[in-house]
C-alpha cells in the first residue's frame, strides 16, 4: 500500500482517539460517497475537509488508506486522492470475485441450511416482487441484500462476508444511483426463484454453481450491466 506521507501535518491524537476518529471520518466519507457529494473521478481537498470536520490529518489519512485498500479511492504521490470511477473491467472482475465468493458461501451452508432459511428466502423473494410492483428500488434493493446474506450469513468465514458487503458497496452503493433497470431485476427474479429452490431441495452444489455461472456471471448480465452503469445518467459514475 502506497504511502501517505505527504499527507503528515497538524497534532497527532493519541491512539486511542484517532482509531476512532479515524472511523468516523471513514463513515462520513463514505456517506458523502453514497449521497453522490463526492463523485467518481473527484480529488479529495483533504486540507478543506480535515478543517470542516474539526480534526488533524492523521485520523484523515487512516480513514483514505482503508478506503483505498477497500477500492473506493486512489491514492497519488504528490498529485492526493480520488474517488475511483468504475469501468466494465473493474466490474468484470468484481462480478467474478463476487461470485467466487457467494459460491463458497452456499456451499458452506449445507452445514446450517434449513427450513427457516427456506422459508426466509421465499419471504423475500414475495418483498421484492412487491416493491417492483410498486417502483420502490431501494426496498428492492434491501430485499435483494437480505436474501443473499439468508445465506452468506451461514458462512463460518468472517472475511469472506465482509469482503461480499465491501465489493457489493464498490458496485452498487457508491453513489447510489436513482434509476434502475427494471427488466433486469425481472430477470433477476427468475434467477433467485431458481436459487432458492435450489437450497431449499438441499443442491448446495448446483446453486453454487448456478450463483458462479448465472448470477454473478459478467458475460450473462453483461447486455443489463452495460444499459446500468452507461446509461446517459451514469456516464459521469462509470468510464466504459
Amino acid at each position: 500500500m502506497r504511502s501517505l506521507d505527504d499527507m503528515n501535518g497538524g497534532l497527532e491524537p493519541c491512539p486511542d482517539e484517532g482509531l476512532s476518529l479515524a472511523a468516523k471520518v471513514y463513515t462520513e466519507l463514505k456517506r458523502r460517497l453514497n449521497q453522490g457529494e463526492l463523485r467518481p473521478g473527484d480529488f479529495i481537498d483533504q486540507a478543506a475537509l480535515g478543517e470542516e470536520l474539526g480534526m488533524s490529518r492523521a485520523p484523515l489519512r487512516d480513514a483514505l488508506l482503508r478506503l483505498e485498500f477497500e477500492g473506493f479511492v486512489s491514492i497519488f504521490p504528490r498529485r492526493g486522492v480520488m474517488v475511483r470511477p468504475l469501468d466494465l473491467s473493474a466490474i468484470r472482475d468484481l462480478y467474478e470475485i463476487i461470485g467466487a465468493l457467494e459460491g463458497a458461501a452456499a456451499e458452506q451452508a449445507a452445514r446450517r441450511f434449513g427450513p427457516a432459511e427456506a422459508a426466509r428466502m421465499e419471504a423475500l423473494i414475495v418483498a421484492m416482487d412487491e416493491a417492483l410492483d410498486r417502483d420502490d428500488f431501494d426496498a428492492y434493493y434491501a430485499a435483494n441484500l437480505a436474501f443473499h446474506d439468508v445465506y452468506l450469513s451461514l458462512s463460518p468465514n468472517a472475511e469472506l462476508k465482509r469482503q461480499a458487503r465491501v465489493l457489493k458497496e464498490r458496485l452498487y452503493d457508491f453513489p447510489r444511483r436513482s434509476a434502475f433497470v427494471k427488466e433486469w431485476e425481472l430477470a433477476s427474479m427468475v434467477e433467485h426463484r431458481r436459487l432458492a429452490a435450489l437450497l431449499a431441495a438441499g443442491d448446495f452444489s448446483g446453486a453454487a454453481d448456478w450463483i458462479r455461472r448465472t448470477h454473478w456471471s459478467f458475460e450473462v448480465q453483461e447486455r443489463y450491466i452495460r444499459n446500468y452503469y452507461l446509461s446517459s445518467a451514469a456516464r459521469g459514475e462509470v468510464a466504459r
